[in-house]
């Protein structure tokens, strides 16, 4: 059984690469989900965005390649490539792309067993 999904295992590769968005669009990839954690990777086309939501998990993202702004609650982040944020569960969020860029976004739930 595979837990993670949709990129090939025992291999070397750039996630970078595993996804491209064209203009006017936001492209998402999903690695893993199920109740405890989610991994996808984005690549935003400029001037896209993910408006204001809320999660019941923390969600950690990092930015792989040029540079996006997240909105967390009433403050502002501008993230470049190799930076990260966790954005707590509870607190609503957006994400926006003023350039394009991609990420990567884990979202660890909590316990509810």
């Amino acid at each position: 059984m595979n837990y993670i999904k949709n990129i090939e295992h025992q291999k070397v590769l750039s996630l970078i690469s595993e996804v491209d968005a064209q203009d006017g669009q936001i492209v998402s990839k999903t690695l893993a989900q199920n109740n405890a954690l989610s991994i996808t990777l984005f690549a935003f086309s400029a001037g896209e965005e993910i408006g204001t939501h809320g999660s019941d998990g923390d969600a950690l993202v990092t930015v792989m390649e040029g540079e996006g702004r997240f909105v967390v609650g009433d403050d502002t982040y501008i993230l470049k490539a190799g930076e990260s944020l966790v954005m707590p569960a509870g607190i609503p969020h957006s994400v926006h792309a003023d350039q394009k860029f991609k990420m990567q976004l884990t979202v660890v739930f909590p316990d509810n067993s």
